[in-house]
């Protein structure tokens, strides 16, 4: 399989997670849906590959002493538990937690190297600004050897483990730390919205320990080698052979509802579209605002080079032709990133329609016949 440009470029290549530290991350995020769920996470990294072995969670942000976001004006204000959640990545006290946290790992001889952070997300919303600064924090130095680990709830509640691994690209960690993204930096650093993450392979592990374990489960072997065909739907049902047989076949198959999840993507992504267009509109606000104060300029300084033809000819002092910097103000232009970052959640959520669409569009291929009579399937 070709690599990954992205990949090559990138000082971790492979990623590789204990299991116990997925069961973790499965547990905090659930029990706190839908509020995400923040944690540090804890290994070593082999040349290429980190080795994730050990997680634990941020303590839980107190609104209470959070004076930045308290309101005294109204004693009714409560801050947004979402913010807090994801801003306790890099706030002090989390840093501080998680130092002592590895303090005493190291002492019962653990791994005691601090490789980055993972948080949960639903539907795959996780591309934000405050997403970009955590793993901006984590990822300072130029051979931070860091990853964020991203659990989507909503998607794994189907029965598939969705977890993915992300790291900021080198050129836009460069954009990042000089804050530049307006629209003349991005056109010469040639930065797009797919280049802000690089996604990184990830692989379970399991102690020897652990797979003999689950290898040594004692089981009762199947009283038939060879499956029946159900006769009715009710022995489809009722079969207890059928029922604890996970390939037999079942009803779920053959539903041809469209999937809630699709429709719900869906709706996110015309919500995504919305921002998007609502961003542009501003940066062509800035556009026309910066062109008409530009043109006052342009005839303020004809303007002053005629008054002071005119004084030279009357042999008068002249006037400042600079002055225009203190009476016209121009716009300032907006950062580039909040569209950059939308485009990119976009992106996420036309992946995850695809997906669902390939499952919904073959049952509806092989239904195509029943349903239009005269057509053939």
């Amino acid at each position: 399989m070709a690599t990954d440009p992205k990949i090559a470029d990138s000082p971790i290549r492979e990623i590789q997670v204990e299991a116990l530290v997925v069961m973790r991350i499965i547990k905090h995020s659930t029990t706190s849906f839908p509020t995400p769920a923040t944690g540090c996470l804890v290994g070593m990294d082999i040349g290429s590959q980190l080795q994730i072995t050990n997680s634990f969670p941020f303590p839980a942000s107190n609104p209470e002493n959070q004076q930045t976001n308290s309101n005294p004006a109204d004693p009714y204000h409560q801050s947004d538990q979402v913010a807090l959640s994801l801003a306790a990545p890099r706030a002090k006290s989390s840093a501080t937690y998680a130092g002592e946290m590895i303090k005493y790992l190291r002492e019962v001889n653990v791994d005691a190297q601090g490789v980055g952070w993972y948080m949960s997300c639903s539907m795959g919303n996780f591309v934000s600004q405050a997403f970009v600064e955590n793993q901006a924090f984590y990822q300072r130095g130029q051979e931070e050897k860091t990853v964020a680990l991203v659990f989507d709830v909503s998607r794994s509640s189907q029965g598939s483990l969705n977890l993915k691994a992300y790291r900021l690209s080198p050129s836009f960690m460069a954009a990042f730390k000089d804050s530049k993204f307006s629209t003349e930096s991005i056109q010469k650093s040639k930065l797009r919205y797919q280049d802000i993450f690089i996604e990184l392979p990830i692989t379970i592990h399991n102690s020897h320990l652990l797979t003999s374990f689950l290898h040594q489960i004692p089981a009762a072997p199947p009283q038939k080698t060879a499956l029946d065909f159900p006769a009715s739907l009710a022995e489809l049902h009722h079969d207890p052979n059928i029922a604890s047989n996970p390939l037999a076949p079942n009803l779920e198959s053959l539903d041809l509802s469209i999937d809630p999840f699709l429709e719900k993507t869906t709706d996110l992504m015309l919500e995504s579209i919305e921002q998007h267009t609502t961003e542009q509109n501003n940066a062509s606000y800035y556009q026309r605002s910066l062109a008409r104060e530009q043109t006052k300029i342009k005839t303020w300084q004809e303007k002053r080079k005629n008054e002071n033809l005119l004084r030279t000819q009357q042999k008068q002092p002249l006037l400042p032709e600079d002055e225009w910097q203190k009476l016209f103000k121009l716009p300032t232009e907006p950062s580039r990133l909040e569209l950059m970052l939308v485009g990119r959640q976009v992106e996420q959520y036309a992946r995850q329609v695809d997906g669902f669409n390939a499952v919904v569009s073959g049952k509806m291929f092989g239904v195509r016949g029943n349903l239009l009579p005269g057509e053939m399937a």
